[in-house]
């Protein structure tokens, strides 16, 4: 997300640092890469920037992190998930060795040479889209994501930087996007709070996280908590009009 920003001219030092523990697939579950939640995060800050809050900002804010997912799959092998990027479980017990072994194979040079691949690319793909005049805006709802951000107090920009990760980040299925938006959304007023650097052992973050498994019959991903994927931001919109989710949104703005 940082480097995305500056290629922008716009760095968000805040929401860089509370994005932090998306790294890891959030806080090391290892579900999507903390690159594509990070970038689809500097797509939202870039559409809000262009457009303003509203369902227009939140739709191409989807629909460049649709992009981001498929540009990001072309680069590994179509995987998405930092589990099968890495081949490590970050919330596995005993993890020493297996965090040596991964230091020691060049993982993190690997991944740092990743992000420097994958920066230009998302930087094009997000300019490609938010220079579409043509992207049909359904009415609000747009983005789960969003939903949440908003029902969590969230200002109107850090709304529609969360929207993209509707759907497992841009309909995609992967893990939650409200959940991703939430653990975001915490680190962001963790860090405001002056309660300290925010890791993968918050308890408000961790209890979170339990009242979305509770709520979501303890599973992670979008395609299985919903039964399919979504095939477009008018899709996804309808079916969050109709109150899909709800009980989960609920959940996660409890606080």
């Amino acid at each position: 997300m940082s480097v995305v920003d500056g290629s922008f001219d716009h760095p968000l030092k805040l929401e860089e640092e509370a994005a932090a523990p998306l790294a890891g697939g959030i806080l090391g579950y290892g579900y999507q890469c903390g690159m594509l939640w990070g970038a689809a995060l500097a797509a939202g800050a870039q559409a809000y920037r262009l457009l303003g809050p509203g369902p227009q900002a939140e739709t191409q804010a989807v629909v460049a992190a649709q992009r981001l997912a498929e540009s990001f799959r072309a680069g590994t092998n179509n995987e998405i998930n930092c589990l099968e990027i890495t081949d490590l479980n970050f919330k596995g017990k005993n993890q020493a060795l297996p965090v040596l072994k991964f230091v020691i194979k060049g993982g993190p040079i690997g991944c740092f040479r990743m992000a420097a691949r994958y920066t230009p690319v998302a930087f094009s793909e997000i300019n490609s889209v938010l220079s579409e005049e043509h992207i049909e805006a359904p009415s609000l709802p747009v983005s789960c994501a969003a939903m949440l951000a908003h029902k969590m107090g969230a200002s109107d920009m850090h709304t529609v930087m969360a929207a993209g990760f509707a759907g497992g980040i841009g309909l995609s299925g992967g893990a939650c996007g409200a959940l991703g938006a939430a653990i975001w959304i915490i680190g962001m007023n963790s860090v405001k709070e002056g309660i300290g650097k925010f890791g993968y052992d918050n308890p408000i973050a961790l209890a979170a996280i339990d009242r979305f498994l509770e709520s979501a019959d303890f599973e992670f991903e979008c395609s299985k908590i919903v039964g399919r994927k979504f095939e477009n931001v008018a899709d996804h919109a309808g079916y969050m009009r109709a109150g899909g989710c709800s009980k989960i949104i609920e959940a996660l703005a409890a606080q």
